[in-house]
């Protein structure tokens, strides 16, 4: 084990020129290299690549790598041959030359590529797939590994056939990377992607230098006018996030108004114009992009001074992500919340996703006559519906049982009537409300925490960290009280009774037997067993209560002294 260290931090120095490794990185490349799959989940900017990229240089044969965005892995292909001094990384993807396509299957064929660069689309064809199953192929990366989670934006179900993909490769180590996984997102790309007892690494997620705040507002109005102001005054370029399309329009225009650079990004405008976007603002030839969730993955612009969001977002792990983008040249930044609490009733609206109950049954019976197995698009023409409304029917159908996946498609299992499908996905539908819902009510504990933001945050993706942190609003408050910062956070309002309600219990005695009995049996990320809700994880303590997300019912907060001292929460090992 220190051998190969000292092999890593030789390739590390020599060939890519880091002069020393992050903590966190190193065990997950030692355990890529005794054949072990690890999962990453690491910050933006902290480091992730590196995790495969050294290894690869060590490992013979190819490294595949599965990126999403095809400009990412143009970039990453770039770099790599940059830093090795020839051509040892190639992408294959539909914006790739046929010059260029041809290139890279030669240098796969023959032993030269070190990193094939796909996107999951590419390793969907069958093809691809028996293309490189020829080629040795000693290592499986799949980047942006949150995608593979049915609950996110980003989800994109052609990552849901990657862990087929790897068994047809032979099986060999399989690395996840992403910037935002909470624990339950973890357990999720764990299954999905067939990972095996994986080393996880967690690290990075104190970002130290973006300035958490909070703003409350009392009107939709008085939200709206603080908004515009703020990012009027605030120094760029920066990102503005809001929930619905049409917002990126009204407050592109406001703000040109106001002498800015402008422009809306939303999934609903044509390519072109997103590409432009893209382009201008990573160009400095915009001053803010007002823009939904659509916009950013992949994004690597250093100057981002700050991320202003109009609306809560739908989970923390989405906000995470988003604020992420700002400061990566580690030079102060801010990551601002405007929040009013009957905005929550539009996060609701958008997560009620229930499925029609016809639609279910239109593609359990497409499937279920069918003589072999169905890939969606075959299913959807079978059903008259869109394929994208019939993936996630069949992923649906699939996680609860009645469905099975295989190499060509989707088919049904025998036993199973059209009743009881329908009835067991419908139900599958229901618990995956009841966790979006819940992970909404935990983006909110962040908006209305009296306590050290930064704590909660980076608690919700199982690394420690003891507040305050000094750098959010409610650790700093005093000294904005007292006049003696110039802050953009608005002390005002519910915050302020928050904070005082925050003191007075801080002036009283604590109790010491039901708090610290709860966390001596259930510290952070322990498994537990509810005796209703069934198996879950303890995400967070605060002072009278803890935080426990439960596989079926979402995250749930229980008061402590409920807990003390009865079965009702226990830990997993004595359940």
């Amino acid at each position: 084990m220190a051998a190969a260290a000292t092999r890593l931090q030789d390739i590390a120095a020599e060939r890519f020129g880091w002069d020393e490794l992050r903590p966190g990185q190193l065990e997950p490349m030692q355990a890529l290299l005794d054949d072990r799959d690890a999962l990453v989940v690491m910050a933006t900017g902290y480091g992730k690549s590196a995790v495969y990229q050294l290894p690869a240089v060590l490992r013979p044969g190819l490294t595949v790598v599965v990126s999403p965005l095809i400009a990412l892995q143009a970039d990453q292909v770039e770099n790599l041959n940059d830093t090795l001094g020839e051509e040892r990384a190639f992408a294959i993807n539909s914006a790739a030359r046929s010059a260029e396509e041809t290139a890279a299957w030669q240098a796969i064929d023959s032993g030269t590529a070190t990193f094939a660069f796909l996107s999951p689309e590419q390793l969907a064809k069958d093809v691809v797939v028996d293309r490189l199953a020829a080629a040795e192929v000693s290592l499986f990366v799949v980047d942006e590994a949150h995608c593979v989670s049915s609950w996110g934006h980003d989800f994109r179900p052609d990552y849901l056939r990657l862990d087929g993909a790897v068994r047809r490769l032979g099986r060999p180590p399989v690395l996840a990377l992403t910037a935002t996984a909470s624990t339950p997102v973890q357990h999720e790309i764990i299954e999905r992607l067939g990972l095996t007892d994986p080393r996880v690494s967690v690290r990075g997620f104190d970002r130290a230098n973006l300035e958490l705040g909070v703003n409350w507002h009392r009107s939709d109005e008085d939200k709206r006018r603080a908004v515009t102001d703020m990012v009027a005054e605030l120094a760029g370029p920066g990102l503005l996030y809001v929930a619905t399309r049409k917002d990126t329009e009204r407050y592109a225009a406001e703000l040109a108004e106001r002498g800015l650079r402008t422009a809306a990004y939303h999934a609903g405008m044509k390519a072109a114009d997103r590409h432009s976007t893209h382009e201008r603002f990573l160009d400095d030839e915009l001053d803010v992009v007002a823009a939904t969730s659509a916009f950013g993955m992949g994004i690597d612009k250093p100057n981002v001074r700050f991320v202003v969001h109009a609306d809560i977002p739908d989970s923390l792990d989405s906000y995470y992500q988003e604020i992420g983008r700002a400061g990566r040249d580690d030079e102060p930044a801010v990551a601002i919340l405007h929040y009013r609490p009957e905005d929550l009733g539009l996060r609701r609206f958008f997560n009620a996703r229930k499925p029609h109950e016809d639609d279910v049954r239109k593609v359990f019976a497409a499937v279920q006559k069918a003589d072999g197995p169905l890939r969606p698009k075959k299913v959807a023409g079978l059903a008259e519906l869109s394929t994208r409304k019939v993936t996630g029917l069949l992923n649906l159908l699939a996680d609860s049982g009645s469905l099975r996946t295989g190499r060509k498609g989707f088919e049904a299992l025998d036993d199973i009537t059209p009743g009881a499908a329908v009835k067991a996905a419908l139900a599958e539908a229901v618990s995956r409300e009841h966790i979006e819902q819940s992970r909404l009510e935990y983006a909110r504990s962040y908006a209305e925490t009296p306590n050290c933001r930064r704590e909660l945050l980076i608690g919700y993706f199982g690394e420690d960290f003891a507040g305050p942190c000094g750098n959010c609003d409610n650790c700093t408050g005093a000294d904005d009280a007292e006049g003696e910062r110039d802050s953009v956070i608005n002390l005002d309002g519910p915050l302020a009774a928050a904070r005082e309600e925050q003191a007075e219990q801080e002036a009283a005695p604590p109790d010491a037997g039901a708090a610290g009995q709860a966390d001596d049996h259930f510290p952070l990320q322990a498994a537990v067993v509810h005796a209703e809700w069934g198996p879950g994880t303890v995400m967070s303590h605060e002072d009278d209560r803890i935080t426990v997300f439960f596989e079926q019912e979402g995250y749930k907060t229980l008061a402590r002294e409920l807990i003390a001292g009865t079965d009702i929460l226990r830990p997993a090992e004595s359940a």
